[in-house]
């Protein structure tokens, strides 16, 4: 029998804060942080990711990566070498394996200004011991982390700016050391995983479509160019936004600038069972990027006070009145 899969943990930092929020299946409307963690004094943290228990929390500086228990205790650190005074152009990235015993680290070393080329770094959640280690051929600025719901692998696709995007995938090899595969392309960016893990999702860097490919091996199963859903491609592009409503839709993000140069931008439904179109879904946010699938059905976006919101596409039972008294 194939154990119900763990709630979902994501975080956001806030007043020298990281809010931890936990998406359950009761959980609507605006979140509230189920865990609040204090980083260190100084610390200016760029990620972070925390335990399905909430009793950990891993994020990532401009330096290092450090670890730190609910409390505030120091777990473990482990600082990139050398140090960099290079303040912008280079965030380092993390997550969290599926069975939360190990932390996945990129490193942009080349932007940072350090020696070699870009590094992802494999740590023990436990005790920061590293696993493994990748050097990369890579000049990245930043990377996003997708793990795979269902086998562990772990997706990692890297922006260098104008030279575009790679994706990269881990895989537990012979003895449990990760395996690494590049994909061919420098032209196209991560933007989801199916929740199935049967597919993902990709827009290409110069914006001019959408694709999915099958898992893992990345074959193309259907692309959408942007003027499949209407628009001219000399004004309009796909952005990178967007990723899975449910295992069987995806939200794809159009945008453009009107005549009086205006930008603007729609969300458009796509049947990835099919690759058809299926309308337009109109959420009211302040940005293309504002909105985040989460692949069951629900979005979030933001909220009063920083705190995100949930939303459904189907109707939620009624808040039952508080008791009187």
């Amino acid at each position: 029998m194939i154990p119900a899969p763990r709630p979902k943990v994501f975080t956001r930092h806030r007043d020298g804060r990281i809010y931890a929020y936990v998406v359950d299946s009761g959980a609507y409307g605006t979140l509230e942080p189920a865990a609040v963690f204090q980083p260190r004094a100084g610390d200016e943290v760029v990620e972070s990711v925390v335990r399905h228990d909430l009793e950990q929390v891993v994020y990532t500086t401009l330096n290092g990566v450090v670890c730190l228990t609910r409390a505030g205790d120091l777990v473990w650190a482990s600082d990139f070498e050398p140090h960099s005074d290079v303040r912008h152009g280079h965030r380092p990235g993390c997550a969290m394996s599926l069975d939360g015993r190990t932390v996945w680290v990129y490193r942009p070393d080349a932007m940072a200004g350090r020696d070699g080329g870009d590094q992802w770094v494999v740590h023990d959640t436990g005790s920061g011991a590293i696993l493994a280690r990748r050097e990369l051929e890579t000049i990245g600025h930043g990377a996003g982390h997708h793990v795979h719901p269902a086998d562990g692998t772990v997706y990692l696709d890297i922006g260098e700016g104008q030279d575009g995007a790679v994706i990269l995938r881990a895989t537990a090899g012979v003895g449990g050391e990760p395996e690494f595969v590049t994909y061919p392309w420098s032209d196209r960016c991560l933007i989801d995983l199916a929740p199935s893990g049967q597919q993902f999702m990709t827009v290409d860097h110069a914006q001019a479509d959408v694709a999915f490919h099958g898992h893992p091996d990345g074959d193309v199963l259907f692309t959408l160019p942007v003027e499949a859903f209407g628009y001219d491609p000399d004004e309009s592009f796909v952005e990178w936004s967007g990723g899975y409503l449910t295992a069987d839709t995806a939200v794809v993000t159009l945008g453009g600038e009107s005549g009086d140069e205006e930008e603007w931008f729609r969300y458009h439904l796509v049947d990835v069972r099919t690759g058809t179109l299926g309308g337009e879904f109109t959420v009211e946010v302040s940005n293309p990027y504002e909105l985040v699938p989460l692949g069951d059905g629900s979005w979030l976006t933001d909220g009063p006070a920083g705190h995100p919101v949930r939303w459904s596409c189907a109707p939620q039972p009624p808040v039952p009145p508080h008791p009187a008294g």
